[in-house]
């Protein structure tokens, strides 16, 4: 989901910024670490749709939030993360926080989406790793870390502790849901579980439901973590510095990155050039595109966490707004209010052709607006001056 460099040493020896530090096996948010800007909700038992456990017990939320509710409680807007991304939406890298907003170039004093207007939320996901119950948490009946022990999670009930959230928090109607990938997922799901609540959604680079092409991409990130040896089954917690699966996830996240950017990108930025201090023809060095992956292959074991890589690459395999519901047009009939979908034109993982068929089942929805940039899926991230005045327009019209 981002990208500031590259780095040629080899990721899978990697003993982090400097001798002595190693990857940790998890870099999740444990129960005693600086909490940062999160707030905490206790969900109670949270039903499961899917797992034959039936219920999440004893559930947490982590959120944070900026702005104030106003007296008439129209201005609140939810932002929701996509895979990697977490409650830290805006603000800068900080104690409790590996790194700074992942939007804050769409979020923020004078953007699109503004704390001086807007009582902004942002919540990490149930399955997630940075605050909110997920494998990383301690399990209720023995303390000890979920691990292969946590249930199957879908997006239904990602959205159902989203509901509740906004409950705790007092509102009643979002003025707005938004956000990409994955997040865009969950803002079409509100639109079909809780509609009433929603007075509209901006779906970006998003899906009403996950193809088969898409699939198959995330079951070889799945694979390659579930392979390596120190993922051992999921149960890896107690495991040293540098004896975690962060090779697997490693190799999952090269497979994703490829996926977030376009061909005509790698390789009109990198094309077959070699890395600097290495002929890789037989001769050990690298190619740059390699070097690249390796680099954020590198940076996401830093922060992330395997089991919650697993789970959430899950729950987007069974993302679709129309399962059980009639299909996807039957299902989205329902929601009239106004709907932003945008689309990158460059994006191979989530094409235009699904934000076409989402625009045309939303009866609300203002037309595809597309983002030109050769980037592909990570346009959102990277072409905010385009994101942004698409954005801002229609929060404006409100």
């Amino acid at each position: 989901m981002d990208d500031d460099g590259i780095e040629s040493d080899a990721w899978a020896a990697e003993q982090g910024p400097g001798p002595g530090t190693p990857i940790p096996a998890t870099a999740a948010w444990r129960e005693g670490d600086h909490p940062g800007r999160r707030q905490f909700f206790d969900l109670g038992d949270l039903p499961l749709e899917a797992d034959p456990i039936g219920v999440l017990p004893q559930a947490r939320m982590a959120y944070e939030t900026w702005g104030e509710l106003n007296a008439a409680k129209d201005n609140a807007v939810y932002i929701a993360h996509a895979l990697t991304g977490d409650s830290h939406v805006f603000g800068p890298a900080e104690p409790g926080h590996h790194t700074g907003g992942w939007w804050n170039a769409m979020v923020g004093p004078g953007k699109p989406i503004d704390p001086e207007r807007h009582f902004v939320v942002s919540a990490n996901v149930v399955g997630g790793c940075q605050g909110t119950t997920g494998p990383s948490s301690a399990h209720p009946d023995d303390g000890e870390p979920w691990g292969s022990r946590f249930p199957y999670v879908t997006m239904r009930d990602m959205v159902n502790a989203e509901i509740r959230l906004a409950d705790h928090l007092g509102i009643d109607r979002w003025r707005l849901i938004a956000g990409p990938s994955m997040g865009g997922m969950r803002a079409i799901e509100w639109t079909v579980m809780a509609p009433e609540r929603v007075g509209a959604i901006a779906p970006v680079g998003s899906t009403a439901a996950t193809s088969a092409d898409q699939i198959a991409w995330s079951t070889a990130q799945l694979a390659a973590i579930t392979a390596d040896p120190k993922f051992r089954g999921g149960d890896y917690y107690a495991a040293a510095d540098g004896d975690g699966p962060h090779v697997g996830m490693g190799v999952a996240r090269m497979i994703a990155h490829t996926t977030y950017r376009s061909e005509s990108e790698l390789q009109e930025r990198f094309g077959r050039t070699y890395q600097e201090g290495g002929d890789p023809l037989g001769k050990g060095g690298l190619f740059a595109i390699q070097s690249y992956l390796q680099h954020h292959a590198r940076k996401l074991a830093r922060r992330f966490d395997a089991n919650t890589y697993v789970r959430l690459a899950q729950a987007i395999q069974s993302h679709d707004v129309g399962r059980d519901r009639g299909g996807v047009e039957t299902a989205l009939a329902r929601f009239t209010s106004p709907a932003l979908v945008v689309a990158v034109d460059s994006d191979r993982l989530y094409p235009l052709k699904n934000s076409q068929r989402l625009d045309a089942a939303l009866s609300g929805s203002l037309g595809v607006k597309v983002v030109h940039s050769p980037v592909g899926h990570d346009g959102f991230l990277v072409e905010s001056g385009q994101l942004n005045a698409f954005m801002a327009e229609f929060e404006q019209g409100l």
